[in-house]
């Protein structure tokens, strides 16, 4: 018997040649799952930092809306309500000292529009007729809009950088002048 035929009917490394075809299979469906995970938990953190922000401006006084078109007044001063509406969405407080919620926030694109409406859409088609505090006027909304590159966990090392995918959100909420 040749030392070939021997090799060809030994089984003592199978297991091992196996497990090394498989690896890089199984590593890349555990990355690619941490890297879904990732994704959505950021999106998640986004949303409800949009929401947020979007409730802090609907809780600003009347007169801090004067038009209801456009973008929030007083926009790009220090304190205002377009800028602390932003960090409120970026920060979480109105500390410019806390912590960024979500990573590249220096190529964020934000917008704080306001519209003037007097009905809202019930979702089925139709409108719903303002009452309360609206009945008599229209309804100053405030509409924040967030979109913010997304930052890969994995980053290049498995060929995935994250680059041209975007988390976006959108939160609108009625003025309410408390």
């Amino acid at each position: 018997m040749s030392w070939l035929s021997k090799l060809a009917k030994d089984k003592r490394g199978t297991a091992a040649a196996e497990m090394a075809l498989v690896t890089p299979l199984l590593l890349s469906l555990l990355m690619s799952a941490a890297e879904l995970g990732n994704y959505f938990y950021d999106e998640h953190k986004l949303i409800k930092a949009v929401r947020d922000g979007a409730r802090y401006a609907a809780r600003q006084k009347f007169s801090n809306f004067s038009t209801c078109s456009g973008s929030v007044p007083t926009s790009g001063t220090a304190g205002s309500v377009y800028e602390n509406t932003k960090l409120m969405v970026r920060k979480g407080a109105l500390d410019t000292n806390a912590n960024d919620l979500l990573p590249n926030w220096d190529s964020v694109t934000f917008s704080a529009t306001m519209s003037c409406t007097t009905s809202l859409d019930d979702g089925a088609g139709g409108n719903l007729t303002l009452g309360g505090i609206y009945a008599a006027t229209s309804a100053p909304t405030v509409v924040v809009t967030v979109s913010l590159p997304y930052r890969s966990i994995i980053g290049t090392a498995f060929g995935f950088s994250g680059y041209g995918v975007s988390l976006n959100a959108t939160q609108s909420a009625a003025v309410m002048g408390l």
